[in-house]
């Protein structure tokens, strides 16, 4: 079952720039403290989905040409949400439960944490501060980081998907690829993140098969606000 969600779910997404990546619930809830925990039985078929360099050009310049009058909020976010809702009609039979990478709690804390999502799928490598034996940074607050083996830093985790109704106790996890091995790189990795993450030089930390733009760079280098004038859009 989970092999013909996943084909329909490439065949859909995969052509927007968007990839999708299976986990079981219980893997993700077994590395958080309850207080994180996604309300479903450790067995559910989730999918984490990320977006890819390509998506820019293939997902959201389509959308904001269609769909220019009606964005009234982040039109990449609006533009993901489209996509990921309209992954319903494709499993007609089927519950399909949608969570964002923006959507909070009324605690304020977040829908799901997207690092560790992408890392119990396998997705991306997610390193942290304990991925480090010799750690050089004392007292100071250190935030960890997603690697993807194939697009290095030059990509986005933007949802869930849940099939509360699918359950699949035989699914094999897939370990993450650790392409920031040596202990020199990963402390570099999460200096350059932490204290440096304007400039971008974390997301080559390794060798990269596609990163964004010239535009897609700039754009997400403007403010927020100014981003819709860069798309064509008033505010």
């Amino acid at each position: 079952m989970e092999r013909r969600v996943a084909e329909r779910l490439r065949s859909t997404l995969g052509p927007l720039g968007l990839e999708a990546h299976a986990f079981k619930v219980g893997w993700y809830n077994a590395v958080l403290q309850p207080a994180f925990h996604l309300p479903y039985p450790d067995d559910t078929l989730a999918f984490v989905v990320l977006s890819t360099p390509s998506m820019f050009d293939k997902a959201l310049k389509p959308f904001v040409n269609k769909e220019r009058l009606k964005i009234i909020r982040d039109p990449v976010d609006q533009c993901v949400s489209h996509h990921l809702s309209r992954v319903k009609e494709k499993f007609p039979d089927q519950r399909v439960d949608v969570m964002f990478d923006y959507e909070m709690l009324p605690s304020r804390k977040p829908k799901f944490l997207a690092q560790t999502a992408a890392h119990v799928a396998g997705a991306a490598y997610y390193y942290q501060r304990k991925d480090v034996k010799l750690d050089p940074w004392g007292k100071k607050k250190i935030f960890g980081v997603c690697i993807h083996p194939k697009y290095g830093g030059w990509f986005a985790i933007r949802g869930l998907l849940l099939f509360p109704d699918i359950q699949v106790p035989f699914l094999e996890q897939p370990a993450p690829v650790d392409c920031v091995s040596t202990e020199e790189k990963r402390i570099e990795l999460l200096e350059q993140f932490n204290f440096h993450w304007q400039d971008g030089r974390y997301r080559d930390i390794i060798e990269v098969k596609e990163r964004y733009s010239e535009e897609q760079k700039a754009y997400f280098a403007t403010p927020p606000a100014e981003r819709f004038r860069l798309l064509g859009l008033s505010q």
